[in-house]
């Protein structure tokens, strides 16, 4: 018997050890699949032999107990082959038939939600939050929370135009994604220095280069070095918060939500599409966020009654026109929704990363 490889310091683990033994032996030659029912796939391949995927919902933050007890209904109800998505997303694999529905019955029972596939709103993709980021100006796993026990109809059933991907983020420079929807924090304000700890904490040149709209400069303040800001170019972007704590710019007053719609990576039919912003200014009010889910829902209702089958979020509003999205989402459209801003191509060459 061959040796495995031995391990590496980075990148993923030999997938092949983990697979299904009907997957390996089928790599590479499958003849089609179905979709029998949300959140189950069906794998058929040339040589005949069948597959079903069985996907269910699960946090991104998992405590060991609940994965021993996925893993126990792996075992005693399909074949013992996992795999998690980068949704985090749990999917069986069996290639029995008879052990489907007990599998869906057992992870139901345990109360998990079965679904997830084809034109579904998939589980919402969040970064770190409160419980491991040290940058937070919100909890994205909070956000995701208090939405999906809104939206988790949508993703135990299949009932949207096409598939919709939401995504979260806790900052605005780090962490985030892109997808049909995107909920993300908006700072309003410029940080505020505690200068009295900016000389000991903080790289004082390293914090200026991080600046993109070079709007930080040193600064003696009582004598002690640190840092100022200039509050003309200051975009609030919050990239000086992570090398220097003291340029604090999470505020509960000030550090809102902001949703995005129409980001989409290339394909087959078209080139990758960036984000646009339609709704500013959401008050971040924890723990159930209940302004930024109801926007949420709007757009998901008018997309699910207006959009073509298999049109996207961004190609339905291409096609219908954003005069008419703002329309059809019962939001305002401001002048903050459009992008005038002319001296991005100069600022960006006073940074000292960025030249044309």
């Amino acid at each position: 018997m061959a040796e495995m490889r031995e391990p590496i310091e980075s990148g993923c683990p030999d997938p092949w050890q983990y697979m299904h033994p009907v997957m390996r032996k089928n790599f590479g030659m499958w003849k089609y699949h179905e979709h029998p029912r949300p959140g189950v796939l069906l794998h058929v391949a040339y040589s005949g032999d069948k597959i079903w995927t069985v996907k269910a919902g699960t946090q991104r933050i998992l405590d060991v107990f609940t994965l021993r007890k996925l893993c126990d209904i792996g075992d005693e109800f399909a074949d013992g082959y996992v795999h998690f998505t980068i949704r985090s997303n749990i999917e069986y694999l069996v290639s029995d038939e008879s052990k489907v529905q007990p599998l869906i019955d057992a992870l139901e029972g345990a109360g998990f939600v079965v679904g997830g596939t084809q034109n579904s709103v998939a589980m919402i993709s969040h970064t770190q939050g409160w419980l491991h980021c040290d940058i937070p100006g919100t909890d994205a796993s909070g956000v995701v929370k208090s939405m999906m026990d809104e939206l988790i109809d949508e993703f135990r059933n299949a009932r949207m135009p096409n598939r919709v991907h939401i995504t979260t983020s806790c900052c605005q420079i780090n962490c985030g994604g892109q997808g049909d929807i995107a909920i993300n924090v908006q700072h309003t304000k410029p940080p505020k220095i505690n200068h009295d700890l900016v000389a000991n904490v903080c790289e004082r040149p390293s914090v200026v280069a991080r600046c993109p709209v070079a709007a930080i400069r040193p600064a003696m303040v009582n004598g002690k070095p640190s840092l100022e800001v200039d509050e003309r170019k200051c975009i609030c972007c919050g990239a000086c918060y992570p090398p220097c704590p003291p340029m604090q710019i999470n505020d509960a007053e000030h550090s809102k939500l902001a949703i995005w719609v129409g980001g989409n990576h290339s394909n087959a039919r078209g080139k990758p599409t960036f984000q646009k912003l339609v709704a500013a200014g959401i008050p971040n009010n924890p723990p159930r966020w209940p302004e930024a889910t109801a926007i949420v829902k709007r757009i998901l209702k008018a997309y699910k009654e207006g959009a073509k089958d298999w049109e996207r979020i961004g190609e339905w509003i291409e096609r219908i026109g954003w005069p008419r999205f703002f329309e059809e989402v019962e939001l305002p459209f401001t002048k903050y929704h459009i992008d005038t801003w002319r001296g991005a191509r100069a600022s960006f060459n006073s940074s000292s990363y960025i030249r044309f």
